[in-house]
């Protein structure tokens, strides 16, 4: 899917199918077919290869050819079948317009055409235009990390409630839970790294030819600072993941410590009644209990009686 974009006013509108691309100072090619690949380098641009974005020398995801800069970054997103990845996008940014190749969504390619004249940077250029959307991204895996941390506290609530101890399947459902967004967290600091990679190759390249470099730098460095702070914050989450398991694997320890104490309690209740019952059920032949006329009631009798003082005993020293 090849979707292009001029700039009106200080907004972004989509063009028409069929309308040449030459025109936009956006272009994103999602999935893209061959016609659309050939579109696109008919403006003297080469799209690359899913298989040349996802090589993971630094060389192939960030360098320049000419005054074209490449910047391939991995980015949380989805894949037609609604599966969250990682995956590469490449950013291709020239004097006069910015290309964008996926093959997965991420939500801000989507969003940032409606929202682009809300953006710091504006749509003047083309590398305002990349600035715009690097802004969308950030907000974007800001919001993720947000709504993960709710999450975590949310489940490390329901771990601590008195009943939880006694429901299996909730403690086993908090583990699940705690490990998606453990997933989730870990594609967001992946994403971050590479953005933060993608601006310092921008910043020492490309942002050095822009017409408004002066006006752009306060911008960059402000997107550089957000994505060092969100960085922090997502060992900050790492931190808690490790807490919320470690606090969802002690409370099933306990709920199988109450389990095994239950079962002990009760084998040690049997073992006198049992040792008795075992003694008179040898077969020697000089027992006098077995001529006994009261000997049933008797042995019955001591078993209970050796039970109720087991259990006395283990209630008194509050083992139960």
């Amino acid at each position: 899917m090849l979707r292009a974009y001029i700039r009106q006013d200080n907004h972004l509108a989509l063009l028409e199918p069929g309308q040449s691309p030459a025109q936009a100072i956006w272009i994103d090619l999602y999935r893209p077919l061959p016609a659309q690949i050939d579109a696109v380098s008919a403006l003297g641009i080469t799209v690359p290869t899913l298989e040349d974005m996802a090589e993971i020398e630094i060389s192939s995801r960030l360098y320049l050819d000419g005054r074209i800069a490449y910047m391939t970054a991995m980015l949380p997103g989805s894949t037609p079948d609604g599966e969250s990845i990682s995956g590469p996008v490449t950013f291709i940014l020239t004097s006069d317009r910015l290309v964008t190749v996926r093959h997965h969504a991420p939500r801000p390619f989507d969003s940032f055409a409606d929202r682009a004249d809300r953006s710091a940077s504006g749509t003047g250029s083309a590398d305002r235009v990349f600035l715009g959307l690097i802004e969308e991204i950030i907000a974007r895996l800001a919001d993720l990390l947000e709504a993960a941390g709710h999450v975590l506290d949310g489940t490390v609530r329901n771990v601590f409630k008195p009943n939880t101890r006694q429901r299996t399947g909730a403690l086993q459902s908090a583990l699940e839970t705690i490990g998606q967004e453990s997933e989730l967290i870990s594609r967001v600091r992946l994403g971050l790294l590479s953005l933060e990679r993608v601006l310092s190759f921008y910043a020492a390249t490309r942002a050095k030819l822009s017409e408004d470099s002066g006006q752009l730098k306060p911008i960059l460095k402000g997107h550089q600072r957000d994505v060092q702070a969100l960085q922090e914050h997502a060992d900050f989450l790492s931190s808690r993941v490790s807490l919320s398991v470690d606090s969802t694997m002690g409370m099933i320890s306990l709920q199988q410590n109450d389990i095994s104490r239950v079962l002990s309690v009760v084998a040690a209740l049997f073992l006198p009644p049992t040792l008795i019952a075992s003694t008179y059920g040898m077969n020697f032949a000089h027992m006098p209990e077995l001529g006994w006329s009261f000997g049933y009631e008797w042995a019955l009798g001591l078993m209970a009686v050796t039970a109720g003082a087991t259990y006395l005993l283990l209630k008194w020293k509050n083992w139960l």
